[in-house]
């Protein structure tokens, strides 16, 4: 690594985890496009390099350089984001209980409640922005809390110090389980004995929070979506300082497989490097956007965290660099004129996803959230007016002028 540990976050994007090639000079990390490596003598070979699915030297690279950003001492990459979700899931046992928040990724809601649920996980739905509530929802079997912030798609901000520290506080009060290690098992012979708390980070990016350093145990990017930026890719992170947690992690990793390719890797570690220039204009953009669309006569309501009227402004001001690229709006009169303004679009592309340097708009009703009950969406907020915008890099008086043309 040829970065101070003690560098700005610009120059670790574009140095950590990252040497020129020793054999050519070459400053990108080559791209390993091979599925195994040559062993001296049986069971011997380079830098624990035997099979691609097990470790991949741009694989590596990337872990470094992911590592770097998020302020972690492991970080362990996947296929995809819910690949990541997967592999902390994993690590629970039937009966084991996850308080998830009620506003998440309709992806994530799914996976534990039609596909975990039936084989033994609890899963209760609190609202996180309310500290209270977390202390109420966690059982002596609690093992797992799952939260975003700011949240898909209702942008709420929730306080990962609060959290970490009420489920501290509930730990200390709860009997240690007794679990005989079956070394069998390997490191999953282990059982989790207190609650793990995870902090989804994609909407914010390692560039605006860093959860490690506010209290979070784990931390999970789909990186499909900032890190990678650019809609060329499908990838997910885990990132601790948990030595013992970064073992059982990688070896579900390992065991299950769902790891990327040398060629997302390496598009990811082109990504990195602007990841920090790209943030600040998403940022900068939705700020000015979010703005202008609250004084919009067919905007009924905007939700973004850096506008004062959002409920949680002061706490994201606290916890976050700046306030990302997402916004959520209400239009006036429901489904039809929504309807209408997402058709009309031309710079914001009608698509499901986030975070690349292009704008793009859906409706998390119809698209991202329809697995959500639609009770809970209507709970939540999530009702038929309700658009999602990604703001990307372009000039942000080009997407300006063509939200106008499409709520015209």
């Amino acid at each position: 690594m040829s970065e101070s540990p003690n560098a700005g976050f610009a120059t670790r994007c574009i140095h950590a985890g990252q040497n020129p090639d020793p054999s050519t000079g070459a400053i990108m990390t080559p791209v390993y496009m091979t599925s195994t490596f040559v062993q001296s003598s049986p069971g011997v070979f380079k830098d624990g390099y035997d099979y691609a699915r097990s470790k991949n030297p741009t694989r590596t690279a990337l872990e470094d350089n992911l590592a770097a950003l998020e302020g972690a001492r492991h970080a362990m990459t996947f296929s995809s984001g819910l690949a990541a979700m997967d592999c902390v899931l994993h690590q629970l046992r039937a009966g084991d209980h996850v308080v998830l928040s009620d506003d998440v990724y309709g992806g994530s809601f799914r996976q534990l409640d039609k596909v975990y649920r039936h084989i033994g996980l609890e899963v209760t739905r609190v609202d996180l922005t309310r500290e209270g509530e977390l202390a109420k929802a966690l059982r002596p079997t609690t093992r797992l809390v799952w939260l975003e912030t700011p949240s898909n798609p209702m942008l709420k901000v929730i306080d990962i110090g609060a959290m970490r520290a009420i489920v501290d506080a509930h730990a200390a009060k709860a009997a240690p389980g007794v679990g005989a290690r079956d070394k069998a098992l390997g490191p999953l012979g282990n059982p989790i004995e207190r609650p793990l708390l995870l902090v989804d980070n994609t909407f914010a990016s390692p560039y605006l929070q860093n959860p490690l350093a506010q209290g979070a145990h784990l931390v999970l990017h789909s990186c499909t979506k900032y890190i990678g930026g650019h809609s060329d890719l499908v990838a997910g992170a885990l990132m601790t300082n948990d030595d013992a947690l970064a073992d059982r992690l990688r070896y579900v990793q390992n065991a299950v497989g769902a790891v990327p390719g040398a060629m997302d890797c390496f598009l990811m570690l082109r990504s990195t490097k602007t990841l920090h220039v790209r943030m600040q204009r998403h940022c900068d953009n939705a700020l000015a956007i979010a703005q202008w669309l609250e004084r919009h006569p067919k905007v009924e309501k905007v939700i973004y965290p850096g506008l004062p009227s959002h409920p949680q402004n002061d706490l994201a001001k606290r916890q976050m660099r700046a306030f990302g690229g997402m916004i959520s709006v209400v239009i006036k009169g429901g489904l039809a004129p929504s309807r209408a303004m997402l058709e009309r679009v031309k710079l914001f592309s009608l698509a499901e996803s986030l975070g690349g340097v292009e704008s793009l708009i859906e409706h998390p009703a119809i698209m991202t959230h329809a697995s959500i009950p639609a009770d809970a969406r209507k709970i939540l907020g999530i009702d038929d007016g309700l658009v999602r915008l990604s703001v990307g890099i372009e000039d942000v008086n080009d997407l300006k002028a063509d939200l106008e043309r499409a709520l015209a």
